[in-house]
């Protein structure tokens, strides 16, 4: 009896073991692995010298995995033809197998950055370098360089940064032709860029933002920053270049006639000061060239008749473009006119009239700006033929009620079409809703200057220019907190002009203040900003 107690006894305890012993699952507790891998062997070595074979092995103590090689991985000098990692799966050895020419006596660096991560956690091998040279040393020289963007606070990543050799072969336009001597990468974190395994020697220092990655500079889509002099190697100073666009040449991208009246023109540079011609044959058609709000595209408008074979010829400086095309048949544009804003206006803010079609001419007394009590307000207008916009510029006065309105005829399109009736309400608010700020600068380099004021993310909110004063005010700004950057603007345009690499001329100098400013509403702030040394 006692017996067959136990063997019951013993029999539900296994029952309850065994689905315990079945269940899969994973192993819990313990620290989390925080540990990057580690290279316990290599062939060549690293550091090696006199190395002239085309395959690298490269051992870890786990296994690892690569993430985002193509970006991370930078070799110096760089090859035309790309070394091939692999496996793309998880394993403890990877192969590197080198697909160019080695140069004779050159030392190589593989960057991989943070390309190589161990398999479970993903924690990376930080800036692990392979390095190996074809002759019997391997140069050990080194060059440290900052970058910076030369208007915008925020300076993009992966920045190549590169040095091109001054021999008797060299000019400047290599930096469009040919590859550099050595390439770094800024990655996506690195403050310093370093340079290394240089020869001595004098080199030409740039950085490009080189998008499309063939380490060579293509102005018209990528970034580019330089010392204006050469550098000599070896050299401790660590340099500082600024990312700047250049100013594009203009370049036409597509050309389509979309309606009757009208070519679509795709652009990149400066289309407003190309000159244009319209022909049919030999006669010259009268045209408008409008631009495309937020679009690198414009309008060019004209009046012709269905079959009608047009010429249209584009030229600036020594480039020229020429498109032929036949006038389709198609319904006329109707004039439509937006006009805005509604509803509150800010002062610093402007009346804005819309209209879909370009405006031949105008009569502004057809037009009336009355007050909430209908007295008159006196306003002028001002039309931009290139954005095909109409501003309405007047004095407002707080807590003032607007009707601005536009009688038939008022207004005539290219296609000698009149507006209809066109009325507009809007208010301003009160002096209190507002605040004023006063910027006084200290210690100036020189005039002209532009101060900017941007939000946290560089958009521009408002400006102000002078060519003797230190002190800019802003008045009636919306409540904000705000970026101040203050340009010296040399060429005396208004604007911030980028630099030039072919003249080895620098953007204009730029200057943020380090801390924000609140403008608060019913407001005076004032800030000095020392802009000495």
């Amino acid at each position: 009896m006692f017996k067959n107690v136990v063997f019951i006894l013993l029999l539900i305890t296994l029952l309850g073991w065994m689905p315990s012993c079945a269940r899969r699952g994973n192993v819990t507790g313990g620290p989390k692995d925080s540990l990057a891998p580690q290279l316990i062997s290599s062939f060549p070595k690293n550091f090696s010298t006199q190395f002239s074979g085309n395959i690298i092995k490269l051992q870890f103590d786990e296994y690892v995995k690569l993430k985002d090689l193509d970006k991370q991985l930078v070799v110096s000098p760089p090859m035309n033809t790309a070394p091939e990692v692999t496996p793309q799966n998880p394993s403890k050895i990877l192969t590197v197998k080198i697909k160019d020419t080695l140069q004779p006596n050159t030392t190589y660096s593989f960057n991989f950055g943070q390309s190589i991560q161990d398999n479970n956690e993903g924690n990376p091998y930080q800036q692990f370098r392979f390095v190996f040279s074809t002759g019997p040393a391997i140069d050990t020289l080194r060059l440290g360089v900052k970058i910076k963007d030369a208007l915008e606070r925020k300076t993009d990543n992966f920045v190549s940064v590169m040095l091109y050799e001054v021999d008797a072969n060299y000019t400047d336009s290599i930096v469009f032709k040919k590859a550099p001597k050595y390439v770094a990468n800024s990655l996506d974190s690195a403050k310093v860029v370093r340079l290394e395994n240089l020869k001595s020697g004098t080199y030409r220092l740039v950085a490009i933002k080189d998008l499309n990655k063939n380490n060579r500079f293509d102005p018209q889509t990528e970034k580019i920053g330089f010392q204006r002099d050469f550098v000599r190697i070896p050299n401790d100073t660590v340099y500082q270049l600024e990312l700047f666009s250049p100013q594009r040449d203009l370049r036409i991208t597509s050309t389509s006639h979309t309606k009757k009246s009208r070519v679509l023109v795709g652009f990149q540079g400066a289309i407003a000061k190309a000159s244009l011609k319209l022909q049919k044959g030999n006669e010259v058609i009268p045209h408008r060239l409008v631009k495309l709000a937020g679009k690198d595209s414009a309008e060019v408008w004209f009046n012709a008749t269905k079959g009608d074979s047009l010429t249209l010829h584009l030229q600036k400086d020594a480039y020229q473009k020429t498109f032929g095309f036949k006038v389709k048949e198609a319904k006329k544009d109707s004039l439509q006119i937006g006009i805005g804003p509604g509803g509150n206006l800010p002062f610093r803010d402007t009346l804005f009239i819309k209209p879909s079609n370009p405006l031949k001419k105008w009569d502004s007394s057809l037009m009336r700006l009355v007050r909430k009590d209908s007295s008159e307000v006196k306003f002028t207008v001002q039309y931009n033929e290139y954005r095909n916009t109409m501003a309405v510029l007047f004095d407002k006065e707080p807590q003032e009620k607007y009707k601005f309105s536009a009688l038939p005829g008022a207004l005539t399109d290219w296609f000698e079409q009149k507006n209809d009736t066109l009325q507009l309400n809007t208010n301003t608010g009160d002096y209190a809703d507002y605040g004023n700020l006063k910027l006084n600068l200290k210690n100036a380099k020189r005039f002209p200057i532009l101060v900017e004021l941007t939000d946290s993310q560089g958009k521009l909110l408002a400006s102000s220019y002078s060519d003797k004063s230190s002190s800019f005010s802003f008045d009636l700004i919306p409540p904000n907190t705000f970026t101040v950057r203050i340009i010296y603007d040399d060429d005396k345009d208004g604007k911030w002009t980028p630099g030039n690499f072919m003249e080895l001329k620098q953007s204009e100098e730029v200057y943020y203040y380090p801390e924000p400013i609140e403008v608060r509403m019913n407001w005076d702030a004032e800030q000095t900003i020392d802009l000495g040394p």
